[in-house]
C-alpha cells in the first residue's frame, strides 16, 4: 500500500490506517506525527512530557517499524517512556521487539453488514427493545450539522452528565466527540420522544481491512424510553447496510473479553491481576459488563482483543498518566 503525497492527517488515516478506531485520532487535542521516512501517521496526546499513543502506527505493515522508531526518536528523552492504548494484535510483536510490556485491556466488536439480519434468536432482545421504543412513540432521524441541532445535542449532553453525577467527567481520547476537525466526516442520528430530542449516537468512518463505520459516542437523557439507544443504532445500521457499507464497528470496551489466551508473553502479571480485578469488581469505576452486554446483544461477527503497551514496563506513573489523559480519573 502506498500513501498519497500528503501531510493531511485525515487523508493518511484513510489510506494507511488498519484500525477500526483510527478516526479517533482526529479528536480535538490529539497530536499527529506525520511520517518522514515512511508514509503514515501516529496519533498521541501529551501530559507534561509523557506521551500516550492511540493505536499502533497507522501505516502499511512494511512501514510500521520505521514510523514507530521515527516517532520514538522525536519524543522528549530520557526518562519519558511511551504508553500505547488500543494496540491491535498485529502490532503486539512490533512493540515487544522494542522492549514494551503488553497487556490485554479489553475487546472490540464488529458487525458484518453483508450478512447481518435482525431475524433469529440472537437478535430477539434487540427486536423486543426497539418495538417497545416505537410503541412509546420514539422516532429516529439522521441529523444535519446546523446550529439548531447543536443546541439540541448540547441539551442532551447536559442532561446526561447531570444524571451521571457532578463528579463524573466526559471520557476523552479513546471515545468519539462532537465538533473538532473530524466533524464533517461524522454522522449523527437522534431520537425524539413526542417531539423532544432524548438521545443521539454518532458514527465515524472506519478504515482498513474492515471498512465502514464506528459507533463512537452515545448520549441519552434520563427520561428516554427503554429501547431508545437500540432503535437509534438499528436505524443507523440498516441505513449503512442499504448504502453498501461492509462493517459497523461497536468499538472498544475496556475490561471486557479478557482471556489468558490473549495475553502476550511480555505481559505484566501485576497489571494483569489489577485489570482482571477491575473487570470483576470495578463496575462503579467503569460499567464494563453493561457495555459488553449491550454489544453482545447485536451478535457481533468479530470480537478481537486490544492491548496496552508500556515502554520499559508497566509503572504506576505510566498507568496514572493514561488515566489522566483519558479523563478516567
Amino acid at each position: 500500500m502506498t500513501a498519497p503525497n500528503t501531510r493531511d492527517p485525515r487523508a493518511l488515516l484513510r489510506d494507511c490506517a488498519d484500525h477500526p478506531s483510527a478516526f479517533l485520532a482526529m479528536n480535538h487535542g490529539t497530536h499527529h506525527h506525520l511520517g518522514v521516512r515512511a508514509p503514515g501517521v501516529i496519533a498521541y496526546r501529551m501530559r507534561g512530557r509523557r506521551a500516550v499513543q492511540l493505536g499502533g502506527p497507522f501505516a502499511a505493515p512494511e512501514h510500521r517499524g520505521t514510523l514507530l522508531d521515527e516517532f520514538r526518536d522525536a519524543l522528549p528523552r530520557p526518562g519519558r517512556p511511551l504508553t500505547v492504548a488500543q494496540l491491535r494484535t498485529d502490532d503486539v510483536s512490533l512493540y515487544e521487539a522494542r522492549g514494551f510490556t503488553v497487556n490485554q485491556f479489553g475487546s472490540t466488536y464488529a458487525i458484518d453488514l453483508q450478512c447481518f439480519t435482525v431475524r433469529g434468536k440472537a437478535l430477539a432482545k434487540i427486536r423486543q427493545n426497539t418495538s417497545r421504543a416505537r410503541r412509546e412513540g420514539v422516532t429516529v432521524e439522521e441529523a444535519s450539522a446546523d446550529s439548531a441541532t447543536t443546541v439540541m445535542l448540547d441539551a442532551i449532553d447536559v442532561a446526561w452528565l447531570r444524571d451521571k453525577g457532578r463528579h463524573v467527567k466526559k471520557l476523552d481520547f479513546l471515545v468519539g466527540e462532537r465538533g473538532g476537525a473530524g466533524e464533517r466526516y461524522r454522522r449523527t442520528f437522534l431520537a425524539r420522544h413526542h417531539g423532544k430530542v432524548v438521545a443521539y449516537l454518532t458514527y465515524s468512518p472506519a478504515y482498513g481491512r474492515r471498512p465502514g463505520w464506528l459507533y463512537d459516542l452515545t448520549r441519552r437523557a434520563p427520561d428516554a424510553p427503554v429501547g431508545t439507544v437500540e432503535l437509534l443504532n438499528l436505524t443507523a445500521l440498516l441505513r449503512f447496510q442499504d448504502e453498501g457499507a461492509p462493517w459497523l464497528h461497536l468499538g472498544l470496551t475496556p475490561l471486557a473479553g479478557l482471556d489468558p489466551r490473549h495475553e502476550p508473553s511480555s505481559s505484566s502479571r501485576v497489571l494483569n491481576s489489577a485489570i482482571t480485578t477491575l473487570a470483576k469488581r470495578g463496575q462503579a469505576l467503569y460499567p464494563a459488563r453493561t457495555q459488553e452486554a449491550f454489544k453482545l446483544k447485536w451478535a457481533p461477527h468479530v470480537i478481537e482483543p486490544e492491548y496496552l503497551a508500556f515502554e520499559g514496563g508497566a509503572s504506576v506513573p505510566s498507568v496514572w498518566n493514561l488515566l489522566r489523559i483519558t479523563r478516567a480519573v
